[in-house]
């Protein structure tokens, strides 16, 4: 009867341990954060920050990749030149449309090639609270969102301002959405 208990409890932990993991640079980096305190105008997340091992059905070179989200405490963490050092230093921030970050292929294999260049890098883990969520709402001002997002009739106005660029509003003022977004 111990044995069972025992795998259960290991389980357990490692549930846990696997629902809880934050991103850790490799050795010899060390994350430093952004704010010493509490971080300015934050939002609530969903969750703890998270990454894991996109497989798979989404390959990048024929390997996988890391996905980092539910980012709260934004870090930077130094990548230095071992060797040749040329004085320059760029900040990579990885990219991820504010849902969360490919961390390692936008991230950390960037710094490293930069490092063998003798650049400096600086891997900046920003803020992404929320990871990705069904596109429901329709975005006023953004045209691709508005060509892929059911529109109802009646609920956009085009109008031209003095520059002469096209942009929507939600406005009563139309019986259909416009044709063409200029």
């Amino acid at each position: 009867m111990r044995n069972p208990l025992i795998v259960l409890c290991a389980l357990f932990v490692v549930g846990v341990l696997h629902a809880q993991n934050p991103w850790q640079p490799s050795a010899g980096h060390t994350q430093i954060p952004i704010w010493p305190g509490a971080v300015p105008d934050a939002r609530p997340t969903t969750g703890p920050e998270n990454v894991q091992s996109v497989g798979p059905e989404s390959l990048v070179a024929g390997k996988p990749w890391l996905w980092l989200e539910r980012v709260s405490q934004p870090t930077m963490t130094v990548y230095s030149p071992r060797g040749k050092n040329t004085g320059a230093a760029i900040i990579v921030f990885p990219g991820g449309g504010y849902e969360g970050l490919a961390i390692d292929l936008e991230g950390t294999e960037v710094c490293d090639w930069l490092v063998a260049k003798g650049i400096t890098c600086v891997l900046l883990k920003y803020r992404v609270p929320a990871p990705a969520l069904p596109h429901t709402g329709v975005h006023t001002l953004s045209p691709p969102s508005l060509s892929k997002t059911r529109r109802e009739p009646s609920a956009f106005c085009a109008f031209a301002p003095p520059s002469g660029t096209s942009i929507l509003t939600r406005s009563a003022c139309s019986a259909s959405p416009p044709a063409a977004i200029s």
